[in-house]
C-alpha cells in the first residue's frame, strides 16, 4: 500500500505530458507550386486578371481615365429593398474570406499554422502600434498619389462607397475594410512570401512578385494607383521580412480602408481638392 501511494504522489505522475509538436511535412515543390496557383486562382490572382480586363475596357472607352468612375463598395439590390442589399453585402464579406480559411487549413496540413505567418493575437501592442504607424505613412502617401495621378489623367475617379445611405452603411464599410485587410495581407504577403521562400526564392524576389501582384489587382483604378500599390507592397513586404508578422499589415490595411470608405461618406463633395 505504501508503495502504491508513493507512486500516485510522484511529481512525474502529477505533471501532464507536453503535447508533441506537429510534424512538418517535407516540401514537395511541384505540389507546392500547384497549391500556390490554386489559392491565387481562387482569390487575388483571379482579381488581378479581372482588374486587367477591366483596365483594358477603361483604356478603350471614349472618356478619359479621370472622367470614369470606379466604385469600390456598390449597392447589390434596389434602394427600396435595403434588407436584401444588406444580405448581399454580408454574404460578399463572408465568402470572400474563404480563401483565408483555405490557407489556414493548408498551413495546418503542412505541419505549420497561422502563427507561422504571424497571424495571431500574441503581440497586440506591437500589432496595433506598428499597424497605426504604417497606416499613417502609407495612407498619406497613397492619397497624395491618387490626387496627383487623377489630376494628370492617369487614374479613374474612385468612389470608395456608393451605398444608398442606410443605417447599416458604416458597419458594412468597416467590415469590408477588415475583409480587405485580412484577405490581402494574409494571402499576398504572409502566405505567398512564406511559400515562395519554401520554393527557394530569395526574400526580395518574393517581395517583388507579391508587390507586382498587388499592383495588378488594383490596376482597374488606373496607372497611378498601380504604381502606388506597387510601392505599398514593397513597404509591406519589407516590414514582413523584418518582423515576421502579418497582423500589423492587416491592422494598417484595415485602418486605411476604414478611413477611405467611411471618410468618403462625409468628405467627398466637401473638400475642393478631393476628386469627385
Amino acid at each position: 500500500m505504501h508503495g502504491v501511494t508513493d507512486k500516485i504522489r510522484s511529481p512525474r505522475a502529477e505533471q501532464p505530458e507536453e503535447p508533441s509538436p506537429a510534424p512538418t511535412v517535407p516540401v514537395d515543390r511541384r505540389l507546392l507550386r500547384w497549391e500556390i496557383l490554386c489559392v491565387l486562382a481562387l482569390s487575388l490572382g483571379a482579381a488581378a486578371v479581372s482588374a486587367t480586363i477591366s483596365f483594358l475596357g477603361v483604356l478603350t472607352a471614349s472618356e478619359a481615365l479621370s472622367e470614369q468612375t470606379a466604385s469600390l463598395v456598390r449597392p447589390r439590390a434596389a434602394e427600396e429593398r435595403p434588407w436584401l442589399d444588406l444580405s448581399w453585402q454580408l454574404y460578399a464579406v463572408a465568402f470572400a474570406l474563404v480563401p483565408v480559411l483555405l490557407v489556414a487549413y493548408l498551413m495546418r496540413r503542412s505541419g505549420e499554422s497561422s502563427r507561422t505567418l504571424g497571424f495571431d493575437m500574441r503581440r497586440p501592442g506591437f500589432d496595433l502600434g506598428g499597424g497605426a504607424a504604417l497606416a499613417a505613412a502609407i495612407g498619406a502617401g497613397g492619397l497624395a498619389v491618387y490626387v496627383v495621378s487623377w489630376r494628370l489623367g492617369l487614374t479613374v475617379t474612385i468612389a470608395p462607397s456608393a451605398l444608398a445611405g442606410n443605417w447599416w452603411d458604416v458597419p458594412v464599410l468597416v467590415l469590408q475594410a477588415a475583409k480587405n485587410g485580412v484577405l490581402e495581407e494574409v494571402i499576398v504577403v504572409g502566405y505567398l512570401l512564406h511559400r515562395l521562400g519554401q520554393l527557394g526564392w530569395t526574400p526580395w524576389k518574393a517581395v517583388l512578385a507579391s508587390s507586382v501582384l498587388r499592383a495588378f489587382y488594383h490596376l482597374y483604378q488606373g496607372v497611378g494607383m498601380f504604381f502606388g500599390n506597387l510601392v505599398m507592397g514593397l513597404v509591406f513586404g519589407w516590414f514582413y521580412l523584418r518582423y515576421g508578422r502579418v497582423m500589423p499589415l492587416v491592422v494598417a490595411h484595415t485602418v486605411i480602408d476604414v478611413v477611405a470608405f467611411v471618410g468618403s461618406v462625409y468628405l467627398i463633395g466637401r473638400l475642393d481638392w478631393l476628386p469627385v
